[in-house]
């Protein structure tokens, strides 16, 4: 089973403008609402390849409830506590005309220490042997940055592995506890190390001493560009694929679901990149923060194209 686990979700309104221009009057082409926050996309991506997940964390106010039942009606397996407050929106603005993706994201719903101790309770009560954790994603406001840490410990303990897809201080503190699974995107890992990347041996030569954590699988996400893929044994680069662009949002979030899948499924490591690049892919092919369809991702992974480095 795989449980991720979303502790800022929102509603994600996905607005088409052509030609935005700033200090101007734009008119909205389209308007798309999606269930978001990282987790939630990953569990919907675990749907579209047939996967089995539960997604959890906290949810508050109408929103709260739209997401709600967003994730019933996908037949998409929740169990969200509800807090005081609302759960955010963030607005996803897509120029076509210009080729451009520009997130605004709300800083997300405050939520109490006795809300954290339930969400704990909550995972850890729907979390066994062997299961995969997904943990990923911003925090709300009055959530310690060393959560995904803490958790990462007590899950390693219980024989879970873990997946952190974080930023900042969630990732940097999340490490030290040494999750299975890793996958910062290129900017994310410059942050880390506080340094300007020239170069994917630049990239391999940071990962390396990733792996001193205890982390067993990096992902580097390099945008058009592919993803590199680490173990301990192997190096992969994954080169891009071009296609037709609709939205960049949840594209690394649907990289972590077939990572997530693969690792389920006992899948290979070669298998474990070709099925995240093509879920990415796909995710960047459809509107809003939609699920690559099943079909594309599978020929899409057809046409990944491997280099071990």
């Amino acid at each position: 089973m795989i449980i991720t686990v979303t502790l800022n979700p929102a509603i994600d309104k996905t607005v088409e403008v052509d030609n935005c221009t700033i200090n101007s009057v734009n008119r909205v082409s389209s308007v798309k609402l999606d269930a978001g926050g990282k987790g939630i996309n990953v569990s919907k991506v675990v749907k579209s390849l047939n996967g089995e997940s539960i997604t959890l964390g906290a949810l508050a106010g109408r929103t709260g409830e739209f997401i709600k039942n967003y994730l019933d009606s996908e037949e998409i397996k929740n169990d969200f506590i509800f807090v005081n407050g609302e759960t955010r929106t963030n607005i996803k603005i897509v120029d076509k005309v210009k080729g451009t993706n520009t997130d605004i994201n709300e800083p997300g719903n405050s939520i109490s220490e006795d809300d954290v101790k339930k969400i704990k309770e909550n995972i850890f009560n729907n979390t066994k042997k062997d299961d995969i954790l997904v943990l990923s994603g911003s925090v709300p406001q009055g959530v310690e940055k060393n959560i995904y840490e803490l958790w990462i410990k007590e899950a390693k303990e219980l024989g879970v592995k873990t997946i952190l897809d974080a930023d900042g201080e969630l990732l940097k503190q999340g490490i030290l506890a040494g999750p299975y699974l890793i996958k910062p995107n290129i900017h994310e890992l410059e942050k880390l190390f506080d340094v300007k990347i020239d170069g994917i041996n630049q990239v391999i030569s940071l990962c390396k001493s990733i792996f001193d954590y205890g982390v067993n699988f990096i992902a580097v996400s390099l945008g058009s560009d592919g993803a590199l893929f680490m173990n301990r044994e192997k190096t992969i680069y994954a080169h891009g694929i071009k296609v037709k662009v609709e939205s960049t949002v949840g594209a690394g979030d649907s990289m972590v679901a077939a990572l997530a899948f693969a690792l389920d499924k006992g899948y290979s490591f070669e298998r474990s990149v070709t099925l995240s690049v093509a879920a990415a892919t796909a995710g960047v092919m459809t509107e809003g923060t939609t699920a690559g369809k099943l079909c594309d991702i599978l020929n899409i992974e057809k046409q990944v194209v491997c280099e071990y480095l």
